[in-house]
């Protein structure tokens, strides 16, 4: 085992804080380093384009559903006007209405790649859907009446449109303007009846006879209306309000569904009373009495099979008595109910069917349902309705994302890999059909690199998912919180807890792709190591470790002298042992005042844990309460696999773990790390005098306070809101003036708690000179704070194989001090050349499979693989660290120190994301400001080269998210349920367009049904309407122009563009055809008419020849 000798460490700290002071007084003035020049830049601003790639995961606050039977896409809008197009697995595109107004029903032209959008705002749009990127075509805005409901009939170009005041207008689509025709509801309703009817909630033509239009009023009335006698035919009334009406495909009955929970079946020709009364969900009351009212139906759909009896499928109904059950879809098939329980509320459905033709059998083989947080696709065809498993991305708010990570770039194997454990996972007992939405086009693939994406959530979950070629597929899901006892009630929650729920939340994700090396940070102060295995394992005892990390400057009373390393020393914090006694769980509970002391917030299992290969912990680490305060919530965190160290920071201080021999190395306050060279005053302070918050963590240090505070919570909005539960047996300690204050607490403190709470914002494993002296690369940890400080620590590592179990870690702070303005957000490393130095990585291999004896000599043998360059080029070459923080970039000359570059990215706000990523065979600094700038700088010498105003803040949600990754790819959380990913390269936005799905394919559009001889014969079968003739100006006149203004769409000229073959060319082409047509026809008339004039004339001569011939004799002419 190694000496270790102090004197030689504090001899090296005050070497190294003698350099560090000129160091500092350097930097503030830049001295160009001498081989500056020598690095050629490729990257220019012309590399460099912004633009939006895809949306993934659920449409949030969902509120119409659409689906087009023959193209089998399906459309859904939101509340804030956003519109998601699904085809088959892989092709989905997102479009968003300009007014942001709520979208109340959509409508699909069916096989004609077009959709009809109604918005709450009275607007009607047409959109494109033959073009990659849809874009509206026209817009109709009413003016003075409120849309409710829209009925745009199969195959026909007239859009019926009925509104609150109860009556209906009728829209051409084609060129999107109001006819004159109107049926208003004083004439629809009895001229006896005194009341309005309500709004419209129903419009749809009798399928057997589009003469006859179905319009259902809220108040309960019911009409048959003629188009062609402009009158009522039949008027039903219901005591009930209505929600829905649905016709059986005959066109002899329909069906209502009503506020009371009631069904009725009318006959079209009966309107005197209901044929028939169901209430699907009331209790069986006899003697004749009205069984008792239910919920409302909101919807009912009524589907006919050939082989066997019509499908009735209803939301909502449920009796009143049926507190606390889910909302539920109920399919009635004959004598048989079947009542589908759903997660959420119901927010529409549809039934598919076999035929776009009402008037056929509907044939129905699934139901789609639209839930709040959810969509689910019910299989009809097989007995017991399961569900189809879903293949979109739209699973990722299962439990709330509270941060996520973006790797472009991995290597290969690892997507196989994650998927091959992940399939485990996937649940049983779907159905066994293909996924029947299954419309549109797949993109070509042009980028081949592996892409993951990996998001934590609020449940202690963590998921991988495959983001490669703008795709994105779950691969596998990891529980964090197994390793944790769960409290049995809400009653049982344990004194020690930090955080009023959930407890598990994931804050920070630190993952090495190339050794599989997995570590996060939880919101109750809990790291955990994780390894990746193929192997299924059992670990007995779970090892862990508790930490006691406090932040305590107190030179007048100093409490147990366990409790805090002594000061003036840091090197005393690099000997294992010294640590010793706070590595290891005390049994002690309380301290000697009744304060809690020495307990993690959360309790780790003590039984055995059975790990399903994947991701299998390898130490909990867990910072512990210390004299009545709980531990602070971690800031910044990083793993190492060559060197086998974690290490984890907060504004108490930082801890070094070594994770393969489970101690810890280094564990010291903030302020200790600085040693004799702080240049802060800080004011002695008492935990026990002012109580932290522990919310508070990082929100009392500079100018980005409000970011800073949120960026350590959970992002489920305030609910999450990290409070402090005090034990119950401290709060009658808390004197008044004490309990307000930390009440109160804002991010407006005193400049002396400023300064002294310094929290750990940035960690940095590197080979690298750690002192200005160095000739060589050693390994080292680079930390940064939020006061903008970095300090150096070096490592000391002990061979390889069995003698890396053995031998301890030494550990030593540098002396190295560099500085910048603000809080140090990310580090990284250029050789000579310019090229990124990644961290040095142990390959990944397999740790549960018992070695032969050659392979355990090797293992001996071998040592970390260190990728960095460096380490092989010769003593005179340097390197240059990159350091960004909230303010300013600066590029760092080593082993000198001096600063060769500086950038001052933003003066009047902060960064609130930095990343050195690789683009076009080059790197740059890709920084994300909280003004909604996005920014790129060459490297080395930090030349702007982007910088777009992209989106303001306008939550932390994206603040916590956001993230740049390699390649010029980038995503946030765009709202809760989505991802938004973004390119900032050039070379992608040009190939976006040919990696994009096409929605609409050509599709011929299935056979009308046969009449049949008979029907053809004495009439019946479907009755067809020339609407042109009834809806047409020349029959209809002109609509009130104050009634609706035509807006004509952006995408119009660029619809007939960009696609030829688009709707309104169509129709433009038939339209002209027909002009065409009539001219001609025209001319034809002319000439007819020329040619019975010329015959008139002849026949006129003829005649009065031979009046003049008729009595001369043959010898006379």
């Amino acid at each position: 085992m190694r000496k270790f000798n102090i004197r030689k460490v504090l001899d090296g700290l005050t070497a190294g804080s003698s350099s560090s002071s000129s160091a500092s007084s350097s930097s503030q003035q830049p001295q160009p380093a001498t081989r500056e020049n020598d690095i050629p830049e490729t990257l220019q601003s012309e590399h460099f384009q912004l633009c939006k790639t895809v949306r993934h995961g659920f449409p949030y606050q969902p509120s119409a559903l659409a689906f087009d039977p023959v193209q089998k896409i399906l459309a859904i809008g939101t509340q804030t006007g956003a519109l998601r197009l699904f085809g088959r697995p892989g092709v989905e595109c997102y479009c968003q209405h300009d007014s942001g107004a709520a979208v109340i029903q959509l409508q699909f032209l069916i096989n004609e790649g077009a959709l009809v959008s109604a918005l709450a705002d009275d607007t009607l749009h047409l959109w494109n859907l033959r073009q990659k990127r849809p874009a509206i075509l026209h817009s109709l805005k009413f003016n003075r009446e409120r849309i409710t409901f829209c009925h745009l009939p199969f195959q026909s170009k007239w859009l019926y449109v009925g509104t609150e005041r109860g009556n209906i207008h009728i829209v051409n689509v084609e060129s999107f303007s109001l006819s004159g025709y109107v049926i208003m509801w004083n004439k629809a309703i009895e001229l006896s009846s005194k009341s309005h009817p309500g709004p419209v909630v129903h419009i749809s033509d009798n399928p057997m006879d589009e003469g006859k239009l179905l319009m259902g009023f809220e108040s309960g009335t019911v009409v048959l209306w003629d188009l062609k006698s402009k009158k009522a035919e039949y008027r039903y009334t219901h005591d009930e309000a209505i929600h829905s009406v649905a016709w059986h495909h005959e066109g002899k009955q329909f069906i209502c569904s009503h506020s009371d929970g009631t069904l009725t079946i009318w006959n079209v020709r009966n309107p005197t009373k209901p044929l028939q009364t169901i209430t699907p969900h009331g209790k069986q009351v006899k003697d004749g009495k009205k069984p008792e009212p239910c919920k409302p139906i909101l919807k009912v759909e009524y589907k006919t099979t050939r082989a066997g009896e019509p499908f009735i499928i209803l939301s909502g109904g449920l009796s009143y008595d049926t507190v606390g059950r889910r909302p539920c879809l109920t399919v009635m098939h004959g004598k048989s109910t079947a009542v589908l329980e759903m997660d959420y509320s119901i927010v529409d459905f549809l039934t598919l069917c076999e035929t776009p033709y009402p008037n056929d059998f509907q044939e129905p083989y699934a139901v789609v349902v639209l839930l709040e947080k959810d969509l689910v696709l019910i299989d009809l065809a097989q007995n017991g309705y399961p569900i189809f498993e879903n293949p979109y991305p739209l699973s990722i708010h299962e439990s709330p994302v509270t941060c996520c990570e973006y790797f472009a770039d991995c290597p290969v194997d690892l997507i196989p890999v994650l998927y091959s454990v992940g399939a485990r996972q996937k649940r049983q007992g779907y159905s066994k059909k293909e996924w029947p939405i299954n419309g549109g086009n797949w993109g070509l693939v042009t980028q081949s690199y592996p892409e993951i994406i990996i998001t934590g959530h609020a449940d202690g979950s963590i998921k991988f998912w495959d983001a490669s070629a703008i795709t994105l597929q779950v691969l596998y899901k990891l529980k964090t919180a197994k390793v944790f006892e769960k409290s049995r009630n809400k009653d049982d929650k344990p004194s020690t807890d930090i955080v009023d729920e959930d407890p598990y939340a994931i804050q920070i994700i630190s993952w090495c792709a190339e050794s599989r090396m997995l570590c996060i940070a939880g919101v109750s102060a809990h790291v955990i190591v994780y390894r990746f295995s193929k192997q299924e394992i059992n670990t007995e005892v779970i090892p862990m470790l508790e930490v006691r990390l406090l932040y305590e400057i107190n030179y007048i009373e100093s409490p147990d002298p366990e409790q805090l390393p002594p000061l003036p020393t840091p090197g005393t914090g690099s000997n294992p042992q010294s640590i010793a006694p706070q590595s290891h769980p005390s049994t002690s509970s309380s301290s000697s005042d009744g304060l809690r002391d020495n307990v993690p917030c959360l309790k780790v299992k003590n039984s055995p844990l059975k790990q399903s290969p994947g991701y299998q912990v390898e130490l909990v680490i867990q910072l512990v309460w210390v004299s009545g305060e709980p531990p602070q919530q971690i800031t910044s965190l990083a793993i190492n696999s060559a060197y086998g160290l974690v290490v984890f920071g907060n504004c108490n201080g930082i801890a070094l773990v070594d994770y393969l021999q489970k101690t810890t190395l280094l564990n010291l306050g903030t302020v200790e790390l600085y040693g004799s060279n702080d240049p802060y005053r800080r004011e002695p302070r008492s935990p026990r005098k002012s109580r932290q918050p522990s919310g508070a963590g990082l929100c009392d240090i500079n100018e980005g306070t409000t970011v800073q505070e949120d960026r350590c919570k959970s992002p489920t909005s305030a609910k999450m809101s990290r409070k402090l539960s005090l034990p119950t047996e401290l709060k009658p300690e808390l004197d008044v003036k004490d309990n307000s204050f930390s009440r109160s607490r804002s991010s407006s403190v005193t400049s002396i708690d400023k300064e002294s709470r310094e929290a750990i914002s940035a960690l940095h494993f590197c080979e690298t000179f750690t002192r200005k002296a160095d000739t060589t690369p050693s390994p080292c940890l680079w930390v940064g704070t939020t006061l903008g400080t970095v300090l150096v620590i070096a490592l000391n590592l002990p061979p390889g194989g069995e003698q890396r179990l053995l031998q301890p870690v030494i550990v030593s702070p540098s002396g190295t001090i560099l500085r910048l303005k603000g809080a140090i957000l990310r580090m990284a490393f250029l050789d000579t050349t310019g090229s990124l130095v990644p961290p040095a990585y142990e390959p990944w291999r397999e740790q549960n499979v018992p070695e032969d004896k050659d392979e355990k000599d090797k293992l001996k043998k071998r040592r970390p693989v260190s990728v960095s360059p460096s380490s092989s080029q010769e003593i005179s070459e340097n390197q240059y660290a990159v350091i960004c923080s909230e303010k300013q970039a600066k590029v760092i000359s080593l082993p000198s120190q001096n600063c060769t570059y500086k950038q001052n990215i933003t003066e009047t706000s902060f960064v609130l994301r930095g990343d050195i990523v690789a683009l076009s065979n080059s790197i740059c600094l890709a920084c994300f400001c909280a003004n909604g700038h996005i920014m790129t700088f060459s490297l080395p010498s930090l030349r702007p080269l982007l910088d777009v105003y992209y989106l303001p803040l306008t939550n932390m949600r994206i603040a916590r998210t956001f993230c740049f990754t390699n390649n010029g790819q980038a995503l946030y959380l765009v709202s809760p349920t989505e991802i938004q990913r973004i390119t900032y390269s050039q070379e992608t936005c040009e190939n976006l367009q040919e990696m994009l799905g096409e929605l609409f394919t050509p599709v011929e559009t299935p056979e009308a049904p046969n009449r049949g001889f008979f029907k053809g014969l004495f009439g019946g079968g479907a009755q067809s309407l020339d609407r042109e003739e009834l809806f047409g100006e020349s029959a209809a006149g002109k609509a009130s122009r104050s009634l609706a203004q035509h807006i004509p769409g952006p995408g119009g000229i660029e619809g007939v563009k960009g696609a030829a073959s688009g709707i309104v060319c169509e129709l433009a082409r038939a339209r002209i055809a027909l002009d065409e047509r009539g001219q001609k026809l025209g001319e034809l008339e002319e000439r007819t008419a020329a040619m019975l004039a010329s015959a008139d004339s002849f026949s006129k001569h003829a005649h009065e020849m031979m009046l003049k011939c008729k009595d001369k004799k043959w010898y006379q002419f």
